[in-house]
Order: C-alpha cells, then structure tokens, then sequence
C-alpha cells in the first residue's frame, strides 16, 4: 500500500531541483520550504560506499556539534563511590549504581536520552542489552559512553554529542540541530559532522566513500548536497 503524499509535502517537493545543492543553499531551502507547525529536527543522511555486514568497514564514532542540537539531552550515569557525586555535579539527570540497572530491568525505563557507565559497573549494565541495545542506549567504549571521566562524558553530551554509526544499508542517519536555527549554525554543524565521517573512514573501504549526502527537517522532502566543495568525495 502505497503512502498518500500530503498537498504541503508536495508543494515542498516541487521546489526541489535534482541538482545537487551548496551546504549554505541547501540549508536555506530546507527552512524555506518547512511546513510542520512545530520546530521540526534537521537530519543529514550520508549514503557511504562501504559494506557494513564486514567489521572492517564499520563506520561509527561520535562528534560534538558546536551548536548543539536545540535541547539538551538527559542523562543517566551508573556508577560507583566518588564518580556518583561527580556524575551529580556535572549535570548528569539521572546517577545511581546497582539500584538504576534494577529499575531498568524491572521497569523497563528508559526516559533519559544517553547512558554512560564507568568501566567497573558494565558487568551490570551487560544485563541490559535487551532494553538498552535496541534504543542505541548501551554504553560503549568506541563512543566514550564507559569511562572513568564521567564528569567530561556528561558535559560533551550535554553540550550535542551526538553518535554517527553506519545502518545495514550503508547510511548514516544523524540530527545537526532545528529548523529553527540559524543557517549559519546548521551550515557548522552539518560541515562537523561530515568532517567526522570522512575522517572515520575505514581503510578496507575501496571506491568512493561517500557517494551522496541529503538533508531534510523531520517532515519535508530531502534536499541533494553537492559534496565537491567539503572534499567528501575520497577515495
């Protein structure tokens, strides 16, 4: 059954060339042609030339967005002894040991946006990979999330930490602030990103690497991006 295209959506669509756009012009089209009457996220989408079913082509990583993404996130840190009152006072919404991986499972909770555990705890928090695992919650060492610095973990997320990790189709999915902002701001934080991907770029990946980029708010039509100018087009 096929999806009903809205009129809005449509009437955004039409403004949409096929010819790839400028980061600043995309940007621009994108808040240009919004339609939602809530202030919709800005995705960027990055279609990689690697094969994810093989582990050395996996592309993942973390970056932090100068302008962050429009809310801040909540936090929940598990924890032991003296890295409880530092998770506290760095912010963190949510700090607890044994207790919170308890309420986890028997509640099955999961109102807090990022997890990060210090290495000690993640024999209990392993218990947690059904509930955490599926919501991209689970603490992991590659993304800085298990760590005994728990107090600069919880400011970096706090401050839009965001994770970046291949889907089996080879795409890269990742918000890079609101329709809302500023273009210059979006403009920064898309260049962050995709300076971050490139430079994640596995060595067994052969080809072009990045092969197209689009960006799009939550509910409008995507917008094609000319990559030559931010030298996306490795090899």
């Amino acid at each position: 059954m096929s999806r009903k295209i809205g009129k809005q959506y449509s009437a955004a669509f039409s403004q949409v060339a096929r010819t790839p756009y400028a980061l600043e012009e995309a940007t621009s089209l994108v808040k240009k042609i919004k339609f939602a009457k809530f202030d919709e996220t800005v995705e960027l989408h990055m279609r990689l030339g690697v094969d994810p079913k093989h582990a050395d082509q996996m592309v993942r990583g973390t970056v932090v967005l100068p302008n962050g993404l429009g809310k801040s996130k909540t936090v929940l840190v598990i924890a032991s002894g003296d890295k409880l009152r530092e998770a506290t006072e760095a912010g963190a919404d949510f700090v607890g040991g044994d207790d919170m991986v308890t309420k986890i499972q028997t509640e099955n909770w999961t109102s807090y946006d990022a997890v990060i555990a210090t290495p000690d705890m993640m024999r209990s928090v392993g218990k947690l990979g059904k509930v955490l695992g599926p919501r991209g919650l689970m603490p992991n060492p590659k993304t800085g999330t298990v760590t005994n610095d728990v107090a600069q973990a919880v400011k970096e997320v706090k401050a839009g930490k965001v994770e970046f990790r291949v889907d089996k189709t080879g795409v890269i999915h990742v918000p890079v602030g609101k329709i809302s902002f500023e273009q210059n701001k979006l403009v920064e934080n898309a260049t962050t990103l995709m300076n971050a991907v490139v430079k994640a770029k596995p060595s067994a990946a052969k080809g072009k690497y990045v092969k197209s980029v689009t960006l799009c708010s939550t509910m409008g039509p995507g917008v094609p991006l000319d990559t030559t100018p931010y030298n996306l087009k490795a090899v």
